[in-house]
């Protein structure tokens, strides 16, 4: 009974996770922040529905279908859709029409539903296409490097490619960080100087802000309410 939850990196520059989970006898998550944004498909009494879902800044309780199965792609920072602002997609979605169990309808073609095990051949087609970019400034920044241009062209190019700032996405990130080294069991204090939070308070709002929980709820994984998508960068 509840939210089971699968899910692997990728070998894809473009994509951060690709998850599948199913639904039993739970009607409510939590919802838990998150600097990236996904495409969903899910099923559920033969009906298949496909959504775009954006970044979300806070934590909050989400409904769950019953008996339900659902497939993402969790895509990378910096990669989006532009035919799709993103900006508008922070904290809400986007339905893609004209889904069924073979195929939906996105930017003027019909694509094929893609599965767990091949999400990196539907990506690649979306690049070819057009449909998906990725955003050089920002992945470079992400990965250590220093490009030559001004902090405020990073700050505006991080805005435009993700729908946040470089100083959100490094809390929500954080806050994930030490969500995932608390269910492990590493004590809060050990997560508050690893991860450079100023002391117990200061965590304590972070987890509540962005996970829902606090690090004595994590820690019990109370299940009555389970949690979206959480892994160990």
């Amino acid at each position: 009974m509840g939210l089971e939850v699968e899910s692997r990196p990728s070998d894809s520059p473009y994509i951060e996770r690709v998850w599948r989970s199913r639904s039993h006898g739970v009607d409510r998550m939590m919802s838990i922040a998150s600097s990236h944004w996904d495409l969903v498909i899910w099923e559920q009494c033969g009906q298949v529905n496909v959504t775009v879902q954006g970044p979300e800044t806070t934590a909050s309780p989400a409904p769950v279908p019953e008996d339900a199965t659902f497939f993402g792609i969790s895509f990378s920072l910096g990669t989006s859709m532009p035919h799709l602002a993103i900006n508008r997609l922070v904290d809400g979605f986007a339905e893609i029409p004209d889904a069924t169990r073979r195929s939906f309808w996105l930017k003027g073609s019909a694509w094929h539903l893609p599965g767990y095990d091949n999400a990196e051949v539907f990506v690649r087609r979306m690049v070819r296409e057009g449909v998906l970019v990725c955003d050089p400034i920002v992945a470079a920044v992400l990965g250590g490097a220093a490009p030559d241009v001004s902090e405020r062209t990073v700050q505006r190019r991080f805005l435009a490619a993700t729908g946040l700032t470089r100083g959100a996405i490094r809390q929500i990130d954080r806050a994930r960080q030490a969500a995932a080294l608390i269910q492990e069991g590493v004590p809060a204090h050990d997560v508050i100087h690893r991860l450079g939070y100023f002391d117990q308070p200061h965590l304590a709002r972070s987890m509540t802000r962005y996970v829902g929980r606090t690090a004595t709820q994590l820690s019990a994984r109370d299940q009555s309410e389970p949690l979206s998508l959480l892994y160990k960068t």
